[in-house]
């Protein structure tokens, strides 16, 4: 069975408080139990009993901080398209576990369409951005083309 379909049978039976949790964990991953608890309409002993069992389901992948790029000296952000040479299975995976590990990967989307990734990356100026997309894909021999689209601002929506 696929991977994609595996998911959808494990998470049909989230109910709706199961969505509400996950709803507001995504808005605040720091939410104390007591006050996820308040707002999804359950005791706090069942609120922690339904995130623990969604946090071992796999519908909570984890938890992290935001932080602002600027303030790590990477103020410069970036979408760089690539387009593949070749599209074999392991000429593909080769490339997005290279990918991933490359300075200023922030992640990596194996996408449809004329391109094949889309990396976002992070940089502290225009100069390292052109460095990394020279240093690190333009000599790849599994990389055909790049496009590099700069990041002005970013949004972040609540799905």
């Amino acid at each position: 069975m696929p991977i994609a379909t595996k998911n959808v049978r494990r998470f049909a039976d989230l109910d709706d408080t199961d969505r509400a949790i996950l709803a507001e964990l995504a808005a605040d991953g720091r939410l104390p139990n007591n006050a996820l608890a308040e707002r999804v309409g359950v005791a706090p002993s069942t609120c922690l009993t339904r995130t623990r069992a969604l946090r071992e389901r796999g519908a909570i992948l984890g938890f992290h901080a935001e932080v602002d790029p600027a303030a790590v000296g990477l103020p410069l952000q970036a979408l760089v398209s690539v387009r593949l040479t070749a599209h074999e299975r392991a000429a593909v995976n080769a490339f997005r576990a290279r990918s991933v590990r490359l300075p200023g990967v922030v992640a990596v989307f194996h996408v449809a369409g004329a391109e094949d990734y889309v990396l976002h990356v992070r940089a502290a100026s225009a100069d390292a951005l052109r460095d990394f997309v020279l240093d690190h894909l333009a000599v790849d021999p599994a990389v055909l083309h790049t496009q590099t689209s700069l990041i002005f601002e970013q949004a972040r929506g609540m799905g």
